[in-house]
C-alpha cells in the first residue's frame, strides 16, 4: 500500500515538490552563505517525492541547528509551511485526498525548522 500511495504522490505532484526543492538545495549550495542549510533542503527533497512510510525526527538539537532554525524560520520557513497547509487544505476537501493532506502537513512541520531533523522509515 505504501507503495502505491508513493507513486500517486509522485505523479500527482510530489515530483514537482520533490524538484523543486532540490532546486532549492543546489541554490543554496552556490551561494556559500546558504550552505548550513542545503543538507536540509535535499533531505526534504527526498521526503518530497517518497513520503509514505517516513517519519520526522529530531537527530540534532544543538545550539547551531536552534540558530540556523530560527534563521530559517524568520527567511523562508513561515511561507514555505504556508504553501504546504494551503495544498493539505485543499486536498483534505475530498475523502481521497486527505492520505495526501496529511503528507502535506507533514512537510509543513518540516519546512518550519528543517535543520536538525531526519527523515526514517515506519
Amino acid at each position: 500500500m505504501r507503495l502505491l500511495m508513493n507513486v500517486l504522490w509522485f505523479i500527482l505532484g510530489g515530483w514537482i515538490s520533490g524538484s523543486l526543492w532540490l532546486l532549492a538545495g543546489v541554490i543554496l549550495a552556490i551561494t556559500i552563505v546558504g550552505l548550513p542549510w542545503t543538507p536540509a533542503a535535499f533531505r526534504i527533497a527526498g521526503f518530497s517525492y517518497w513520503p509514505f512510510g517516513k517519519v520526522v525526527v529530531e537527530r540534532d538539537p544543538g545550539a547551531v541547528s536552534l540558530l540556523l532554525n530560527i534563521l530559517w524560520l524568520i527567511l523562508a520557513g513561515w511561507w514555505l509551511a504556508l504553501h504546504h497547509l494551503a495544498l493539505a487544505l485543499a486536498l483534505a476537501v475530498t475523502i481521497i485526498g486527505i492520505p495526501f493532506a496529511w503528507q502535506h502537513v507533514k512537510l509543513a512541520i518540516l519546512s518550519l525548522t528543517p535543520v536538525g531533523k531526519g527523515i526514517a522509515e515506519v
